[in-house]
């Protein structure tokens, strides 16, 4: 917690920085101008926006740590026109409720998975495919690139667009009892997953048994039996090692966490507070990557000996075993299949 606390306040500090540009005074004029210039009308004040950004992640998470700092950094770059609060904890709802409030104007931006985002633009289910980021290099690259700018357009017609991303992890298999090294392990075990056509389509195409829940009923649904496992993000021990016997690594996706803004709000933005929003948010998932790695050591180091790691996962069998998504995703849905070959393109 210190750890994060102190990385929190080196991204305050970095923020702050890149929002100071270096002033220069005028040369002094050589000799007096011929005629006083016409006096030139004063450019109209940046209106203010006070914004909530709602997000369902723990006051001490990685997540709520970078926006806040974000949120510093913009109040500062903008000189107090633009002041974010940050709703943590999924004070306003889920995911899915927080985006239908900024739908109906209640909300004005929001901390989504990407998976969440293709129930309104199939198309962001290409970085949902099983396997098709190769690296978190291959990850950054696709979402700091052309392809990420192109994915945050898609939702431009359901009242918002995407301004940022933030590293998810890498997701993998955990269970209560079975250690998972092949997707013969999963068959016949009920596996928690996102409200996801593309997960759901993944367990099918395991072997497992998809069954849909929020994030928030894992715990019980283990411990009760009412699911076998789930699979996420090694962050998700914090909550969940004492229901865990194996985490197992199979990484079989990288979804990222994806800000979103209200498009009328994105709109009545000064060109220059546009700006500040972007530059500030593009510093924010630089300094990200970092903040998360440690994030994921923490959380290793809290939970050591509670949780066994299987490492020794045959990942060769798993991508074989999910082929065929692809092949069904050319034909059922070219628009989505065409941004995955653009990202393996990208590899």
């Amino acid at each position: 917690m210190k750890r994060i606390i102190a990385l929190a306040l080196c991204l305050v500090m970095v923020f702050a920085f890149a929002a100071c540009g270096s002033k220069t005074s005028a040369p002094a004029a050589t000799q007096a101008p011929a005629q006083e210039a016409a006096p030139q009308e004063a450019a109209p004040a940046d209106k203010t926006f006070n914004l909530t950004l709602a997000h369902n992640m723990a006051e001490d998470h990685a997540i709520n740590v970078a926006l806040t700092a974000w949120a510093a950094a913009v109040k500062e770059a903008s000189g107090g026109t633009i002041n974010i609060d940050i709703a943590f904890g999924g004070t306003l709802g889920s995911e899915a409720d927080c985006v239908s409030q900024i739908q109906a104007g209640q909300l004005e931006m929001t901390k989504v998975s990407a998976g969440t985002l293709a129930n309104f633009a199939s198309e962001w289910n290409c970085v949902s495919v099983p396997y098709v980021f190769t690296s978190k290099d291959h990850l950054y690259k696709v979402m700091n690139g052309e392809i990420g700018q192109d994915l945050y357009k898609l939702t431009e017609k359901d009242g918002f667009v995407g301004l940022a991303w933030l590293e998810s992890g890498t997701r993998c298999f955990y269970t209560a009892k079975t250690p998972i090294r092949t997707p013969d392990d999963l068959k016949g075990l009920k596996i928690r997953t996102m409200d996801s056509q593309m997960a759901i389509d993944m367990m099918n195409a395991f072997g497992g048994s998809a069954t849909v829940m929020g994030y928030g009923d894992i715990y019980t649904g283990m411990q009760q039996g009412v699911v076998d496992g789930a699979e996420n993000n090694i962050t998700a021990m914090r909550d969940h090692a004492d229901v865990t016997q194996y985490y197992c690594y199979d990484e079989h996706t990288m979804i990222p966490d994806v800000i979103v803004i209200s498009t009328k709000v994105w709109n009545e933005m000064s060109d220059s507070q546009r700006e500040i929003m972007t530059k500030t948010a593009a510093d924010m998932v630089a300094n990200y990557k970092e903040l998360w790695a440690k994030f994921e050591e923490d959380v290793k180091a809290q939970v050591e000996g509670k949780v066994e790691y299987v490492t020794d996962v045959d990942k060769a069998a798993f991508q074989a075993a999910v082929a065929p998504l692809y092949e069904n995703l050319k034909s059922s849905d070219p628009a989505t299949y065409a941004f995955v070959e653009r990202i393996q393109a990208a590899g």
